[in-house]
């Protein structure tokens, strides 16, 4: 059941680990070079939500991001070409250190919660996702969470960005 996979390292030596931890949880792991509440805005702001959430290796980008990052506020990513979307709903919301929130495309939709730990000037990430039942987590497989490691590769490359745009402020 303990399904362990890595990626491969990024220019920074970051790891993205992948955990099936129970018949209903995934749970993928990165640290980031940067401070929690970096990386927070990174993942709360849409415009730099939309720097680095999909992998380029798709061929895919976002069409519209849209969030409200707060307690009951709404979220909707919706992709180009294909016009698929996700959505749902923010279910806790605490600056800097943990995100909440349901995924409402599907009735096999996971709650997936974020976490952000600052030490040293790093943050590690931990994603969790709890699916209704081993069923839901089956039929979604870990392809998305596969693509992480890309995904996070990306969101390291932006904290750099973001990092020299806030030394030269």
């Amino acid at each position: 059941m303990d399904a362990k996979r890595e990626s491969e390292p990024t220019r920074m030596k970051n790891r993205t680990t992948v955990e099936r931890k129970s018949e209903r949880e995934l749970v993928v792991t990165r640290t980031f070079n940067g401070p929690a509440r970096i990386v927070f805005e990174a993942w709360t702001k849409p415009e730099l939500f939309k720097r680095w959430w999909v992998p380029k290796s798709m061929g895919m980008s976002l069409r519209s991001c849209e969030m409200d990052v707060r307690v009951g506020g709404k979220y909707r990513l919706e992709f180009e070409p294909d016009g698929i979307a996700f959505f749902g709903t923010y279910l806790e919301v605490t600056p800097h250190s943990r995100l909440v929130w349901t995924n409402e495309e599907g009735e096999g939709g996971p709650v997936t919660s974020v976490t952000f730990e600052e030490k040293g000037g790093k943050t590690l990430l931990v994603l969790h996702e709890l699916y209704p039942s081993k069923e839901a987590l089956d039929a979604a497989g870990t392809g998305a969470a596969d693509a992480m490691g890309e995904t996070f590769a990306q969101l390291d490359e932006l904290l750099v960005t973001l990092g020299a745009s806030m030394q030269r402020s």
